[in-house]
């Protein structure tokens, strides 16, 4: 009975942000997918399917999409982690709709921005230009701008915490040396935050203290 009970209330939860775990379903099944791949081949594959500067100049439709459908690394079960932690509590909060709205819109601009950046110092030279052809694929900005709109969803002064956790989640590596990737998770993050718009009208914000007290009777 408990048994049943528990595998009922995960099954609801998964239910309630239906886009989060399709999503995660899809990298399951791209993840395995690489696995069975030749290393040699597995590199081709996903450039192709990358947003660098070469494969947006051909097609940018399709690769702005193919390339949040794969993850570079292989390891699916922390994305399953950080999907649960952060895309799952997002979409039940703002809905499907307007979830999917902040992750499109820090996947995509992070992305063209993050190369265009890229595309500048190449021009510059202070970039190889081979550079054009930079693995970049993944589902990190997505991530990135969803973990920045949850600020919003956490009442205040526990919102800033969280805020900082996060910023400094992002900036750390570009104070340490920053790669274009690092460039576009601190766009993606900002991207999220510039979300506030979406968030309106979406109930009272969750406060910590409250839920400890109801934990404790």
């Amino acid at each position: 009975m408990g048994i049943n009970r528990g595998l009922n209330g995960v099954w609801a939860y998964v239910r309630s942000a239906p886009g989060t775990y399709v999503w995660l379903g899809i990298l399951f099944v791209t993840t395995v997918a690489l696995h069975h791949m030749p290393p040699e081949f597995e590199e081709h594959f996903l450039r192709h399917r990358s947003t660098n500067i070469h494969e947006l100049s051909r097609s940018p439709v399709r690769v702005l999409v193919t390339s949040a459908m794969w993850i570079e690394s292989g390891h699916w079960v922390p994305y399953a982690f950080l999907y649960t932690v952060f895309h799952a509590p997002a979409e039940r909060w703002l809905g499907t709709a307007r979830w999917l709205a902040v992750c499109a819109l820090a996947h995509v601009l992070a992305s063209l921005i993050s190369e265009a950046m890229l595309l500048a110092a190449i021009r510059q030279g202070m970039a190889p230009p081979a550079a054009v052809y930079t693995l970049d694929i993944g589902v990190s900005y997505a991530l990135a701008g969803v973990s920045a709109v949850l600020v919003y969803r956490i009442a205040a002064p526990w919102r800033y915490a969280y805020l900082l956790a996060v910023l400094a989640v992002c900036v750390l590596p570009l104070a340490a040396g920053p790669s274009f990737t690092d460039v576009g998770h601190f766009l993606a993050v900002l991207l999220g935050l510039a979300c506030c718009p979406l968030v309106r009208g979406r109930g009272k914000a969750w406060n910590p203290k409250e839920t400890l007290a109801a934990l404790r009777g």
